[in-house]
């Protein structure tokens, strides 16, 4: 083959994670600590993020650096607060380095309103609180973090949004609202920094036990979900790593739902 067709047809070449700095929002929930878990035992140092449990936040952070030998500090951000948020960016730089993984994984879901709510039971308070934690903090964490990655040549971006994103779902259009607006953030990012070596990609969950969002399914839900049971948080985290590891997905929203909605929407 000639060093042409070669250039035009490129090689494979797998970039491995392991000795990667990946910082993970909303790292004790339960999404959130089974990626944290994971990506731990393939090797990647983490920066835990936390709004209120200090002591669950600090003991993820000690068992995974004990039981897989990485970096992990866990830091408090109350992620509606901005300036907080640009302190936490600097302080994680400062301490363990440049983040070359962001996992966008925390959520603000204010009042579930269940499958059948009321536009009127949503103040503009609380829609604007799940906004700003949702797809405010979302995009900020992104603007600080990206351009270095873009410099280094490499990068790993993933939302956690929603399959609510496309249906309405069943927490409220507070909720829906703010992770239907990741979708068109993500998608952005993903076509401006493909060059760079920044991947961008959205994993789209739906009736997740096990996690604070979900503590309470009823009969209602599951009937709601093809497999006909609920999905567990590792089952996310597993999508996850797989848009971490893989260099030639970007772009994409990746549903984990069940088989509730097509595997692939706007």
């Amino acid at each position: 083959m000639s060093a042409e067709n070669q250039d035009i047809k490129g090689t494979y070449s797998p970039t491995p994670i392991a000795g990667k700095l990946a910082l993970i929002t909303g790292a004790t929930g339960g999404i959130g600590r089974a990626t944290a878990q994971l990506l731990a035992s393939r090797g990647v140092h983490l920066a835990l993020h936390f709004r209120s449990s200090a002591p669950a936040a600090g003991e993820l952070a000690a068992s995974l650096a004990q039981a897989h030998g990485v970096r992990a500090q866990a830091y408090q951000c109350d992620l509606g607060d901005y300036d907080a948020v640009r302190t936490m960016h600097a302080d994680i730089v400062r301490e363990m380095g440049e983040i070359e993984i962001l996992y966008n994984n925390a959520a603000d879901e204010g009042s579930i309103m269940g499958l059948h709510g009321r536009i009127e039971d949503v103040s503009m308070k609380e829609m604007e609180n799940c906004w700003r934690v949702n797809t405010g903090a979302a995009f900020l964490l992104a603007q600080l973090i990206i351009p270095a990655m873009a410099r280094a040549g490499y990068g790993r971006v993933v939302f956690c949004t929603s399959v609510a994103a496309a249906t309405g779902g069943v927490v409220g259009p507070h909720y829906a609202g703010s992770k239907s607006a990741l979708h068109g953030i993500m998608h952005w990012i993903a076509k401006n920094y493909a060059r760079d070596g920044v991947t961008c990609n959205a994993v789209s969950p739906a009736l997740i036990t096990n996690t604070n969002m979900f503590a309470n399914p009823t009969m209602e839900h599951r009937n709601l979900i093809p497999l006909g049971r609920f999905g567990q948080p590792e089952e996310v985290a597993q999508v996850v790593e797989l848009l971490i590891s893989n260099a030639y997905m970007t772009n994409k929203i990746i549903a984990v739902d069940g088989g509730m909605q097509p595997s692939a929407y706007a």
